[in-house]
Formats: C-alpha cells, structure tokens, sequence
C-alpha cells in the first residue's frame, strides 16, 4: 500500500509542478524518480544505476530517430513543402469541401511536424480557402486540428509515439500500421464533429494571406510528391521490415531479408527521410545543414523531446527496480482494465498538466514495469499499448495545453468557444482511438 500511496505522489507531483508552478518536465520526471527511490528504500546505488542505465537506455534507443523525425518536419515547414501537401490535397478533395480538406492535410503534415507548428503554419492557408469557400472558419480550424492531433499522438515518426514505442520496447512498425488504422477513424469521427456541431459557430476567416501571397508561396515550394517522399518513403521501409520479420518470412530468410531490414531499422529509415528532405528547397544551400541554419534549428527542438524522453525513462527504471511492478500489476490484473488502462493513465495525465509528448512519455514510463504483469508481452499487445497511451494523451486539450491557445489565438475564438468545439472534439477522437483500439485487441489479443 505504501509503495502504490508513493507512485500516486509521485504521479501528482509531476501533474503540480508541471502545470500549476511551470517546472519543467525534465527536471519534475527527475525528482519524482529520486524521491520514489528514496522512500521506497531502494539501495541508493541502484537508486542511481537505475536513472543512468534508464535515460541512457532510452535516449540509445530512440534518440537518434527523434532528431531524424525533428529535422524532416523542418524542412517540410521552411521549404513550403507542407504547402505543397496541402495544395495536392485540395486539388483531389475539392476546395467546396474545406474542412474534409484541412482534416486529411492536418492529418499527413502532423507525421513529421509538431501539431503547433502545423496549425500555425497552414492556418493562413485555412483562412484564404474558407474566405473563398464563404464559411464559417470554426468548422476547418477544428477539422484541421482534429488531423492534427490524430497522427501528433499515434503515428511515428511523431516523437511522442517514438517515445513510447521505445519505452515500451514496441515494434515501431506495427505502432505504424495499427496507428494509421486507429488515427483514420479518430479523423473520420473528428471531421464529422468539426461539419455537423463546429462549423454552426461563425468565425470570421480574415484571412492574413491572399490568394496571390498562396500562389507566391508554392511557387517556391517542392511539388507534392516530393514533399511526401520524406514522410511516406522512412514510414514505407519501417513497415516492410516489420513484414519480413513476421514468423512466415515472406520475404525469405537472405540477403533481400537483410537488406530490407536495415534500411527499415527505424534509425537507417529516418536518415533516409532526411536525405529525401534535403531535396526539397529550391536551392539547397550549406547554410541549412549548419548549427545556425534548418538543421541547428532543428536540433535544438529535439534536444527539448530528447531530454523529457530521457527523464521518462529514468523514472521508469526506478519503478521497473522496485516492488512497485509486481503490488501493481497483481491488483490492477485483477481489475481487468486490460487495454484501457494505458488509456486513463494518459488521459489523466495528459488532462492534467497540458502536454500530450509528456503524457505519452510520463504514461509510457509507468506502465512499463507493468507489462508482463498486465499480459502484454506479444508484439501486437505492446504496439496496442502505445496506441492506448496515445489515444489518452488526446484527452483533452484546455487552458493548460499550448495547442488549445495556438488554435483559439490563430483563428480568433474566445476562450469559451474553444472549451465548447476544440476541447470537446479532442475528448471524442481521443475516445473514438481507445474504443477502436479495445476492438482491434478483442481480434488480435
């Protein structure tokens, strides 16, 4: 009891420090991983191993990747290559449908690009398209942050989910397959919110871009399929790995095996993404690839995400060290909570303190020791487990979220408003994945 009233305590005191005094998550996971060690009683060396072995276990296995994924989203966004998707997409689509438009654009750009920066970057083009369409802004600002989400928390390469598929010790590409599965119906629930109840409230578009500025904008933009390239192409070669690895061996067991599994690891695969994302500006010059230029920028964005990953899985291994695991995972296997479980931890969290990356990472940190406990120990189960973990760091999206205030401030809600359609929608298509999830598992498990 006393071991579960501390994880508790530790819970609540990254929920506190995070949102109410603005600490900052790194340094909460830190804490809370020695405080737990220390009141536990744990031997204070293996106090220590456990935070070293934890966070430069977790930062080997996935580091490298998050940076990839950061540098791609990058280039996408300075490059206009998002533009480019977004121009593509419109043309099959239809520009009469905007909000189905923006949810599916939203939906592939949020792959490689942070769901803020997203928003901010195609939201000129949201406003110019709805001015044009003669609509209200509310219904494609939902539907675009609707896509958004989707993918920003279950679809690698999003560094979120690549956390808590290596925290987890999941096979990125089944997380990648059923994510797509899962993330299509969250899309299809959210844009039919953003139509039917979202788009009866009137906003103004206004829009900042005119049509002429668009049109200057994509003409120095990639085309459309070499935009995609980095996103599809990594995601492509991940997946195929995965297949070759199922225990039939469809592609054999020889050197086109071997091949195919290197350039699917997930490290070789994003690489390969982001030598594709150096096709895409206009001219590339060396001053992008510098400390100062696209890739400097990028780097430092995913220091950010290495570091809280890192911290994730140094609590982690102080939980996974203790007794806490197994008082834990007999009372809560007794429970029969089963997938829903990383689902509530998340959504707490998540609901909590703001962040969906922390809440994937925070949640994927203390359900890890309890795998094995809890039954999940195929490779199915632990990439349903990210997914569920996933779908609760949607839930929900308010005050304390950056993307709350990103959505309202850019398309002129109040923040009432933004509660009624943004909150409320991140609640339904956060409650549509876990659902789908609970199906697939009833199937698969």
């Amino acid at each position: 009891m006393l071991l579960i009233v501390l994880l508790l305590i530790s819970v609540l005191f990254i929920v506190v420090s995070t949102s109410k005094f603005h600490f900052h998550p790194f340094l909460a996971l830190l804490f809370a991983a020695v405080g737990f060690g220390l009141c536990a009683r744990m031997p204070l060396a293996e106090i220590v191993q456990s935070i070293n072995s934890g966070f430069g276990g977790t930062i080997g296995n996935i580091g490298i990747v998050i940076i990839a994924g950061v540098i791609i989203g990058t280039f996408l966004e300075h490059s206009g290559g998002a533009f480019a998707i977004a121009e593509e997409i419109l043309k099959v689509i239809g520009q009469k449908h905007v909000p189905l438009a923006m949810s599916i654009i939203g939906y592939f750009v949020s792959i490689p690009v942070f769901a803020d920066s997203g928003f901010v970057i195609l939201t000129p083009l949201n406003r110019a398209l709805s001015n044009r369409a003669k609509i209200s802004l509310a219904g494609p600002a939902i539907a675009l942050a609707v896509g958004l989400t989707a993918t920003h928390c279950l679809v690698p390469p999003t560094p979120g989910p690549i956390a808590a598929a290596g925290i987890l010790g999941a096979d990125l590409g089944l997380v990648i397959f059923f994510g797509l599965i899962v993330s299509a119906f969250a899309l299809l629930v959210g844009w039919l919110f953003a139509t039917k109840v979202a788009s009866k409230i009137y906003i103004d578009p206004n829009p900042e871009l005119s049509e002429a500025d668009v049109e200057a904008r994509l003409k120095e933009a990639p085309s459309a399929f070499k935009a995609f390239t980095p996103i599809m192409v990594p995601i492509f070669l991940i997946v195929i790995k995965s297949v070759s690895d199922f225990p039939t061996y469809p592609l054999g067991q020889g050197d086109l095996k071997n091949i195919v599994g290197f350039i699917g690891e997930p490290v070789i695969a994003l690489l390969i993404g982001v030598l594709l994302a150096f096709r895409l500006p206009k001219k590339l010059e060396m001053q992008m690839l510098s400390t100062t230029g696209w890739v400097g920028k990028a780097l430092l964005n995913a220091a950010l995400i290495i570091m809280i990953t890192g911290a994730g899985g140094a609590f982690g291994m102080v939980l996974r060290n203790s007794p806490i695991a197994d008082v834990i995972g007999d009372s809560l296997s007794q429970a029969n909570l089963g997938i829903w479980l990383p689902f509530i931890i998340a959504a707490a969290i998540k609901s909590a303190q703001g962040s969906s990356t922390v809440a994937l990472i925070t949640a994927a940190s203390l359900i890890a020791p309890l795998m094995p406990s809890l039954g999940f120990e195929t490779g199915i189960a632990k990439a349903l487990v990210v997914l569920s973990v996933g779908a609760g760091s949607m839930v929900v999206s308010h005050a304390n979220d950056s993307f709350f205030w990103v959505v309202t401030q850019m398309t002129g809600m109040n923040v009432k408003t933004g509660y009624k359609i943004h909150t409320l929608a991140t609640l339904i298509i956060g409650v549509t994945s876990i659902l789908t999830i609970w199906i697939i598992s009833l199937i698969t498990l």
